[in-house]
Parts: C-alpha cells; sequence; structure tokens
C-alpha cells in the first residue's frame, strides 16, 4: 500500500482527524475553488459518474464523503430517486450542504449525516447505490473504507467511485503535474485561509493506488463486476463494483 499522506503531516493526529480539519477549515470556499481549479469540468465528470446509475434506477442512495452535497444534489436531478443520505467526517461540509438543502427545500429527499466512512451509521444491506466522488483518496484505511461500503449496499446493489488519478501520456502528464503542483496551491493559497488543504490535494493524488491497483482493492473487499473507466486522458476515473 502507498505510503499514508496526511493534510498536515502531524503524526499525533490521525489522518481522519487532519481531514476533517482541512474540510472545515476551507469549506466557506470549497464550492468556488472546486469549480474555479477544475474550469468546470468537474461538473462534467459528475454527470457521468452517475449516468453509471441511470440503468439500476437505485432508490435509496448513500452518498460517502457528501461534502456540500454537490454530487448528490446532481443525482437527485438525473435518477430522480426516493431518497440520498449523505456522510461525511467535516461539519463544515455539512453545514453547507444543509444550507443548499433547506434552499432547494430537499429536506425529503436529501439528508446528512456526520459520519466516519470506516465506520458508517447504517443497517447491512440498507442501499440500493453507494457512491463517492473525490473522497477515497482521503480514506484513512481505503480497504476498510471500501470493505463498509460494501457492507451497506443491498445484494445487487452498485457503487460508484469517482476519483483523480494519474494521466501517464506525453504532454497531459507534463501540464497535469505542472498545474496540480504549482497553480492549484498558488491559488489555493490566495482565496482559502488553509494554503496546507491546495499542497495535499496534489500529494493525495500521486499517492492514490489509482486504475487496476486500486480495481485489485475493490475486488479483494468483495466487489463484484469490477470496472474502471478513465477519462479526460486519464485525469479522472469512474471505479464501479457490484454486490
Amino acid at each position: 500500500m502507498s505510503k499514508t499522506i496526511t493534510p498536515y503531516q502531524d503524526n499525533t493526529v490521525t489522518k481522519k482527524q487532519q481531514v476533517a480539519d482541512m474540510f472545515n477549515n476551507i469549506a466557506k470556499t470549497y464550492d468556488f475553488l472546486n469549480h474555479f481549479l477544475s474550469l468546470g469540468i468537474d461538473i462534467i465528470w459528475r454527470k457521468k459518474a452517475i449516468n453509471e446509475l441511470k440503468n439500476d434506477k437505485p432508490a435509496w442512495i448513500l452518498d460517502v464523503a457528501t461534502g456540500t452535497g454537490d454530487f448528490a444534489f446532481e443525482a437527485l436531478s438525473v435518477l430522480k430517486p426516493q431518497k440520498i443520505v449523505g456522510v461525511d467526517i467535516s461539519q463544515g461540509m455539512l453545514d453547507i450542504a444543509e444550507q443548499k438543502i433547506i434552499k432547494r427545500n430537499l429536506s425529503n429527499q436529501f439528508e446528512v449525516k456526520l459520519g466516519d466512512s470506516e465506520k458508517l451509521p447504517f443497517a447491512d444491506n440498507e442501499f440500493d447505490a453507494v457512491t463517492v466522488a473525490y473522497g477515497v483518496r482521503n480514506f484513512e484505511n481505503l480497504e476498510i473504507g471500501l470493505a463498509d461500503m460494501l457492507r451497506v449496499l443491498k445484494p445487487g446493489g452498485k457503487s460508484v467511485i469517482l476519483e483523480f488519478s494519474k494521466p501517464k501520456g506525453f504532454p497531459v502528464k507534463q501540464l497535469y503535474n505542472f498545474y496540480f503542483n504549482y497553480i492549484t496551491p498558488g491559488i489555493g493559497k490566495i482565496f482559502s485561509k488553509d494554503s496546507r488543504a491546495y499542497s495535499y490535494l496534489p500529494e493525495s493524488v500521486a499517492a492514490f493506488p489509482d486504475g487496476k491497483n486500486f480495481v485489485n482493492l475493490m475486488d479483494k473487499v468483495g466487489f463484484k463486476n469490477t470496472k474502471n473507466r478513465s477519462m479526460a486522458f486519464g485525469i479522472c476515473s469512474i471505479y464501479t463494483g457490484t454486490k
């Protein structure tokens, strides 16, 4: 397994707590910077990931690491499920999500909870689908987190995971590395009160076991029919698996 990358490189605090603190610190600027730094392409990637569930028509969806809820809101719009529950370890991010839910009058369809991705506060076999967008690389223990996602899925249910990956071809690899390692932290430092958060981003992506390695992890914990769909010349990947 790759070396554990933490936001603040503080050995006295767990990665889990550091991630929670980091997202609490950047919650108010997160949405703006997310769309700005990705040039809005993150919205297209989310749509593609959500479309992986269109034929499954899930009624109950769990969105892990839901953050401010953007992925879940899009899933509500496209998939029309009965209910989405979002879980995250950052109360600051959930507060923003809750404000959006109230503003959009979606309290009956979208609910958020504070929770740990490795100890999801739900019963076995509860959800038709489990989604994660740009969150699995922040898990303290990736294998345990994936196994718990599988646990709460109903038999036959599907998991869709959207995550950054590492492009390998020239010149995309070089442009990507330059943008991620120099431009992203610089802009993050200007707009966010936590500049370290945007240095952690490229570090966490670099350390993440993407592609076949991640599919192998999904297989190991028990997912079936696992697939990896690479997008945007390898900048992003959609992983799917069923129970």
